[in-house]
């Protein structure tokens, strides 16, 4: 009985993990992808903005 109660939590913490992967997995591209890759290229667009300003200031 040791065994079982030794045995469960990691594969109780494997399942969880593998769900998780899962869910990732899945919810990569689709409907969400557009939305995703907009909001990535906004903060690139920010960030190079900057950095240009910066440079215009120094």
């Amino acid at each position: 009985m040791n065994y079982l109660s030794a045995i469960v939590p990691p594969l109780v913490m494997a399942v969880f993990f593998i769900g998780l992967v899962v869910t990732i997995i899945k919810n990569q591209g689709g409907a969400n992808k557009a939305k995703e890759d907009a909001a990535v290229d906004a903060a690139f667009a920010r960030a190079e903005a900057a950095e240009r300003q910066q440079r215009t200031a120094e």
